[in-house]
C-alpha cells in the first residue's frame, strides 16, 4: 500500500489530546497536513501510512493542544509591576487610568501587544482574547505574526485616546470587524468594559447588534463584592440582573471574573448558558475575591481561564494560571478532588475555545481541527520521577518548558526560539517605555 504524503509528522513520548477526555497516549504520532490535524496514530502505524515532508522526534516531550488565554489586556504588559499591592478601585483610578490617559497611543499598544504575544507564545498560548484601546494595531501585529485571537473592542462612557464616547467606540469597533472579516485567525467582538463604566443605552445597542450579527460579547462582571454592593445601592439591581434585563446574557456572553455571586446570579448564568472566564492570579493579587469554579461547573456552566493583563498579574503564563486555578478551587470548595488535572487542562484549552465560540476549530487534537499545538520538554530532575505527565503540567510551573508551538500548522516556536519575533528588540522597546513612563 502506497504511503500518503503529508506536511508534518510529530512523534512524541506522550500526547494529551483533551478529546477523548481523560486520556494520555504514549509513543504516538500526530499527523498534520497544511493547517489541519489529519489524525493521531501509534508511531508504527503512522510511519506505515504516511511519509512526511518534515518529521520531528520529541522523545521526551508532551504534545497537547495550544492554550487559550480567554481574557487579557495585551498592551498593559508595558505596565507590568507599575502599581502593585493595591485593591482594584485604587489600582485603576489612582494609577492605571491616569497612566493610560497619558501614555496610551498606537505605538504604545503596538509595542505592548508584540511583547505580550511573544511572551504568550513562549509559554504555550496559541489563542488569546484582548480587550484594549487601538485594537486595530493588535490586529495588525497578530496578522503579521500569524497568531489566533479574539479582539474585544472596548466600549466606555468616557473618552480615551481611541474614541470620544460610546457611539464612537462602537462605530470604530464595527469598522474593525468589517476590516477583519474573512481573516481565519482574527475574530472581532464587543467588549463593553463593565456595568459600572457603560450606560444602559450602550449596553442595549450592544445587545441588539450582538444578536443581529451573532457576535460574542466580553464584559468584566461581578469582579468584586464592592462592585455589586455599589450597584445595588445605586439602583437596587445586581449587575447580572441588569444585563439579563437588557438582553445581554446569552450563550455568546463572556462574563469575566465573577467572584461575587449568589444563587440567583448562578441560576441566571445557567439559564442563559453564558460563559464564565476565571482569572485567578489577577483576582488574588488585587484581593478581588474568589470565583466559585466548582459550584459553577457543577451547575453545568462552561468556565474558561484567562490571565487578565500583566499589570495585575505580572505574567501571561497560562501554565501558572492552571496551577493557581486548580489549587484555588480546592481551597475555596474544601474539596481536594475539585478541578482535577484533566478538568484544569480542559479549562485552559477546550473550555476556552468554547467560550470564544471556537471549539469547532481548536482546543483539542482532533482530526479536522486547526493544527494549534504545543510541545513541552519533560526532561530534567524537576519532573522526575514521571508517574503522570499531566500532574507535572498542572501542578508545576511548566511555561519555561515549552519547546515548540504551531498555529494553523505554522511553526511559531522551534526549540525555544521564536520564529517571527526578535526578542532583543522587544526587550529594548520595553525598557524604553519604562524609562519614559517613570521619568
Amino acid at each position: 500500500m502506497s504511503q500518503e504524503t503529508v506536511d508534518l509528522l510529530i512523534n512524541a513520548r506522550w500526547i494529551i489530546p483533551v478529546i477523548p477526555e481523560n486520556v494520555v497516549y504514549s509513543d504516538c504520532s500526530l499527523v498534520v497536513d497544511g493547517s489541519k490535524i489529519k489524525g493521531l496514530y501509534p508511531k508504527i502505524e503512522a510511519k506505515r501510512l504516511f511519509t512526511a515532508r518534515q518529521e520531528i522526534n520529541l522523545d521526551n516531550h508532551v504534545l497537547m493542544p495550544g492554550l487559550v488565554n480567554a481574557h487579557g489586556h495585551l498592551a498593559m504588559t508595558l505596565l507590568r509591576g507599575y502599581a502593585d499591592d493595591l485593591p482594584l478601585d485604587r489600582w485603576l483610578e489612582d494609577h492605571i487610568w491616569p497612566a493610560e490617559a497619558r501614555w496610551v497611543s498606537e505605538e504604545f499598544v503596538r509595542d505592548g501587544a508584540e511583547l505580550a504575544m511573544a511572551e504568550m507564545l513562549k509559554s504555550g498560548t496559541t489563542c488569546f482574547s484582548d480587550m484594549y484601546f487601538f485594537p486595530d494595531q493588535v490586529a495588525l501585529v497578530a496578522r503579521e505574526h500569524g497568531l489566533r485571537c479574539q479582539l474585544a473592542f472596548p466600549i466606555l462612557n468616557f473618552a480615551s485616546a481611541w474614541a470620544r464616547d460610546g457611539d464612537e467606540y462602537i462605530s470604530k469597533g464595527l469598522q474593525l470587524r468589517d476590516t477583519c472579516k474573512g481573516d481565519e485567525l482574527i475574530n472581532v467582538v464587543f467588549g463593553p468594559h463593565a456595568p459600572y463604566t457603560v450606560d444602559d443605552r450602550y449596553l442595549e445597542r450592544v445587545a441588539t447588534y450582538a444578536n443581529e450579527l451573532d457576535i460574542c460579547v466580553q464584559i468584566h462582571l461581578h469582579e468584586t463584592q464592592g462592585e455589586v454592593d455599589d450597584a445595588v445601592a445605586l439602583s437596587g439591581e445586581r449587575p447580572i440582573a441588569r444585563l439579563q434585563r437588557l438582553g445581554l446574557l446569552t450563550p455568546n456572553t463572556q462574563c469575566v471574573h465573577m467572584t461575587a455571586l449568589n444563587d440567583d446570579d448562578i441560576r441566571m448564568i445557567t439559564e442563559s448558558r453564558s460563559q464564565v472566564i476565571h482569572c485567578p492570579k489577577s483576582n488574588l493579587k488585587l484581593a478581588s475575591g474568589f470565583c466559585p469554579v466548582k459550584t459553577l461547573q457543577d451547575a453545568g456552566i462552561n468556565v474558561a481561564l484567562g490571565t487578565d493583563g500583566a499589570a495585575s498579574n505580572n505574567s501571561l503564563d497560562m501554565f501558572s494560571e492552571m496551577q493557581f486555578a486548580s489549587l484555588l478551587a480546592k481551597g475555596v470548595s474544601g474539596d481536594a478532588s475539585a478541578l482535577d488535572t484533566h478538568a484544569t487542562l480542559r479549562m485552559a484549552t477546550l473550555n476556552g475555545a468554547r467560550a470564544l465560540g471556537l471549539d469547532g476549530l481548536i482546543g483539542s487534537l482532533e482530526a479536522g481541527k486547526s493544527a494549534d499545538i504545543v510541545a513541552l520538554d519533560m526532561g530534567g530532575i524537576t519532573t522526575e520521577p514521571m508517574y503522570n505527565p499531566l500532574s507535572q503540567l498542572v501542578y508545576t510551573a511548566m511555561g519555561e518548558r515549552v519547546s515548540h508551538v504551531w498555529i494553523n500548522g505554522a511553526a511559531k516556536l522551534a526549540d525555544r526560539q521564536l520564529t517571527t519575533f526578535n526578542e532583543q528588540q522587544l526587550g529594548a522597546k520595553a525598557r524604553q517605555w519604562r524609562d519614559l513612563i517613570q521619568a
